[in-house]
């Protein structure tokens, strides 16, 4: 592990809704932009016991703005005239936004704009709700404060900022003394955030802090509702059989609590699948028993033929519900409902001690990305649907969540995706302070310890039922001290937790957990793909935890959304240059290295066409050997290669580095270089050994496959050719060697093109790779290497490309739509008469002012076609994103002509 000045920043636990939510798939700004004036939604609370409904919205302004007392503020009735309306889950600025008090900060520089100064002091959030029967008891239920509150009932406090502290830690107040039929208030004064000082949430050098530090209220607060009663804690500890997967015990817990004075019997019973429980539990006034049934108990807990749950691609996400209600005199006091899957994980260490897992008794290669949610932690569920879709889309299995742990619905779509999750604290800030060596972050006082573990536990409830979740890291850059490290397992104890703990994503060890398993080596900035082959820092051995190039610089389309014309001037033109859309790191400021790599192998760019052009060819050959070295690796008997995340999947706000998709949605040469290298049957090329391989990601072996590889010069002029047939490769990420390339071949250009074709038993092609490759390869200087990256000394020769003709690729499209989804169907033909080929011909979808549709899901994209053939590719995406227009198909490519055809 290197010393790592600051680095990236970690992403955040909690999403806030706006009023009105994200532009789905495209938000661009303020959407929302309601008068300032108009009251705060009035939330309806029902009398039923069991109900949780939480808060509709807020009205929010600042303290210094709000002369009266907090029991003037909290009273019902209170005229908040000026205040700003807030969604259910907001930071001050989500608010501000909302409103247009600000235009939009994703653009340009228009975030420094925003005056920090107003965020440096508390703000209120005011709420009413109604009752009508004031005979039931009532609480308020949240967690997702950012980063203290004291907090207000109907001119009452009811808790203090000292012990509503910390963004996961939950809170269930008690307030049927203060409930009154009718309007009732809730007030609280969300207290500034620092993610140095604070135990919540920051950004590291993800990207530019937002100016309020994210305070604010990012989930839901409910108000409940219920008898003498209550059941807390509710979940289901499974027992798969592994590896037969024959059956599976159930084991069902809940707390119950006397919330009165007096004693009270009660009857507590449930479901599963099916199988119905019944106890009666008799409380003393205030205790609180576990309640427990097992297959000791209840034989049908004991399931045959469970329905288990699996990753996509390896098969189903069967879900269970489990129902509790409490009954007291016959009269419900209270109920809970758990969804969860029945599924087992396991992540020992292997012989070289890396981290590897397996799911229910499988091995598998964890391919991930990882997750960020918007800058301003804005909760929009089709917006986060789409991102899954998008992850799904590309090969991956796995999203790692650096602090920033979503709310419940982002962990109920994974487990109906089969998208695994690893969630965990982050690093370079408060929660690291204590032992995290140079990094920034204060360190804990006695204060920290209680609200650390409070926090565990409180996530560790939230999470152990969703089967989408196998691990949590306890740490990030660092491993946690030996207190630190009991406080956290033993919350996580106390919680059943189900899968592994890890102690840290790098290179660490914690005095009980021992080893990590993983690496944290790097890299984060540009080098060449034939590092990922080294089994060295980076490369492609064990498990690294987070890992890229570094830069992913978007499509046109979303530079000319993001960055003035004069600041585009600059992209091109000034390695040097402070980027803004980069980072707030020293470190990641500029686009100097990738700059100069770029020039180096590509050519210096002669405009902001060519330049972005360039970079979608070194963005595609990187982030697809990343991941195909990875996937090569895996089943390697010296030192296999275990996991990679990517670093990262995406990015909460308009960036130029670390993402494989942007903020639009729009998909670039990462996001098609990472969807080529993780095809389920797949050809690929080994830049260490020049061996020709097949990787075969579906359960099935494959049989009677024909592999050819053939080289050609830029202008075409076929070099080498060969085919092997009768290839076999088992199922479940096994791989081949069918050939390997020569080590020199006579007349070949210092730069050069590979195709790999793959054709199944019937002749059907199943994989097509194109590389450009050089006789003069990258030499890296691996004595150099830092945190971050590994010098570059001498560049591999791409500027052979340029000389490519230009070549027509005639397009027809066609459009077909169903059930609020369309698809357009396109042919893409190489119409040229010579010998070139087409390389990296880009397909984008746009509507009739030539606006990229998205999101969109390709079955291919981003293709390379010699003359006279063919591929027929499709789009999928929702009709309503067309906006009432036609759709058009942009055609471009690296030595394509752009033209647009009508797609309808």
């Amino acid at each position: 592990m290197f010393p790592r000045p600051a680095r990236r920043l970690p992403m955040t636990a909690a999403l806030l809704a706006l009023v009105g939510s994200l532009a789905t798939g495209a938000w661009a700004g303020p959407r929302d932009t309601a008068e300032p004036h108009r009251p705060a939604r009035i939330t309806h609370v029902p009398s039923a016991a069991g109900s949780s409904t939480p808060l509709s919205g807020y009205a929010v302004q600042s303290t210094a703005k709000v002369g009266d007392s907090a029991a003037a503020v909290s009273t019902p009735g209170y005229p908040a005239r000026g205040w700003y309306p807030a969604g259910p889950r907001s930071t001050v600025l989500a608010a501000l936004l909302a409103n247009g008090v600000y235009a939009d900060p994703f653009h340009s520089t228009d975030q420094q704009k925003i005056p920090r100064a107003d965020f440096e002091v508390p703000w209120w959030y005011r709420a009413d709700f109604t009752v009508r029967d004031t005979r039931q008891r009532t609480s308020l239920d949240f967690s997702g404060v950012v980063s203290a509150a004291d907090v207000y009932v109907n001119g009452r406090q009811v808790a203090k900022a000292a012990e509503v502290t910390g963004a996961y830690t939950r809170h269930e107040l008690d307030i049927t003394s203060l409930v009154r039929s009718g309007t009732n208030t809730v007030a609280f004064r969300i207290r500034p955030n620092d993610p140095l000082k604070d135990l919540t949430m920051g950004w590291i050098d993800w990207i530019q802090p937002p100016p309020d530090q994210n305070m604010g209220i990012v989930r839901d607060v409910l108000v409940r509702r219920g008898g003498p009663i209550t059941l807390r804690d509710a979940h289901v500890v499974t027992k798969l059989a592994v590896p037969s997967l024959a059956t599976a015990d159930l084991t069902v817990k809940a707390e119950a609590r006397n919330d009165t004075d007096a004693p009270v019997t009660a009857e507590v019973g449930g479901s599963v699948d099916g199988t119905e429980f019944r106890t009666t539990v008799s409380l003393a006034a205030h205790e609180t028993k576990t309640v427990t049934f097992s297959p000791a108990d209840t034989p049908g807990l004991h399931l045959t033929d469970p329905k288990v749950w699996w990753p996509a691609g390896m098969g189903g996400q069967p879900l269970y519900d489990l129902d509790l209600t409490a009954t007291v005199a016959g009269t419900t006091s209270d109920t809970a409902h758990e969804t969860f899957g029945i599924r087992d994980v396991r992540a020992p260490l292997n012989s070289d001690g890396a981290r590897q897992y397996r799911i229910n008794g499988r091995k598998l290669l964890i391919k991930g990305g990882g997750w960020s949610p918007d800058e301003f932690l804005r909760w929009d569920p089709a917006y986060v649907e789409d991102r899954l879709k998008y992850a799904l889309d590309l090969g991956l299995n796995t999203l790692r969540l650096e602090g920033h742990l979503e709310p419940d619905e982002f962990f109920d779509l994974a487990d109906r995706y089969g998208v695994l999750t690893l969630p965990g604290w982050e690093c370079c800030d408060k929660w690291e302070g204590e032992f995290n060596g140079d990094e920034k972050g204060d360190r804990w006082s006695d204060a920290d310890y209680p609200v650390a573990r409070a926090s565990m536990a409180a996530e560790a409830a939230r999470l152990r039922d969703h089967p989408s979740v196998i691990s949590f890291l306890i740490g990030s850059d660092f491993a946690p001290d030996a207190t630190i490290e009991k406080g956290y397992l033993d919350a996580l104890e106390s919680a059943d937790w189900p899968t592994p703990v890890v102690s840290s994503a790098s290179d660490r060890s914690s005095p009980r957990l021992g080893s990590s398993g993983m690496k944290m080596t790097g890299p984060y900035d540009w080098v060449p793909p034939g590092y990922w082959y080294a089994k060295r820092e980076g490369g492609a051995t064990g498990f690294n935890s987070e890992t890229s190039a570094g830069p992913s610089i978007p499509t046109l389309d979303t530079l000319r959304r993001m960055m003035t014309p004069a600041e585009l001037d600059t992209l091109w033109k000034d390695p040097d240059a402070r980027q803004y859309h980069r980072s707030p790191s020293p470190v990641f400021g500029t686009l100097k290295i990738y700059d100069d790599a770029l020039a180096g192998r590509y050519g210096a760019p002669t405009g902001l066409t060519d330049y972005v052009r360039k970079a979608q060819l070194a963005q595609y050959e990187n982030v697809r050997a990343q991941f195909e070295a990875y996937g090569r690796n895996a089943t390697d008997g010296d030192r296999p290669a275990t996991g990679v995340i990517h670093w990262m999947f995406n990015s909460g706000w308009t960036s130029l580095h670390w993402q494989l998709t942007d903020r639009y949605l729009d998909q670039n040469g990462s996001y098609f270089g990472a969807k080529k290298a993780n095809e389920p049957l797949h050809i690929q090329y080994s830049y260490d050994d020049r061996s020709v391989v097949v990787v075969n990601n579906r359960p099935a072996a494959a049989r009677g496959l024909t592999a050819r590889a053939t080289l050609y010069d830029p202008d075409g002029t076929q070099k080498y050719d060969r085919t092997v047939t009768g290839v076999a490769v088992d199922g479940d990420g096994a791989h081949g060697t069918p050939l390997t390339l020569p080590s020199s071949v006579s007349g070949l250009s210092r730069t050069y093109l590979l195709r790999l074709v793959l054709t199944d038993a019937d002749g059907t092609e199943v994989s097509r790779n194109v590389y450009w490759l050089s006789t003069r390869p990258d030499t890296l200087d691996w004595n150099g290497t830092t945190w971050y990256h590994t010098p570059t000394t001498s560049y591999a020769d791409m500027k052979g490309l340029t000389s490519m003709a230009r070549v027509p690729v005639t397009a027809t499209a066609a459009t077909r739509a169903s059930d609020g989804m369309s698809t357009t169907t396109v042919t893409l033909r190489h119409s040229g008469s010579g010998k070139t080929p087409a390389l990296l011909t880009d397909v984008h979808l746009v509507d009739e002012r030539g606006r990229p549709v998205l999101p969109v899901r390709w079955s291919d994209n981003e293709v390379s076609l010699w003359p006279g053939e063919s591929v027929t590719l499709t789009a999928t995406y929702r009709t309503a994103d067309l906006r009432g227009s036609a759709p058009g198909v942009r055609v471009s490519g690296w030595n394509t002509p752009e033209r647009t055809v009508p797609a309808a």
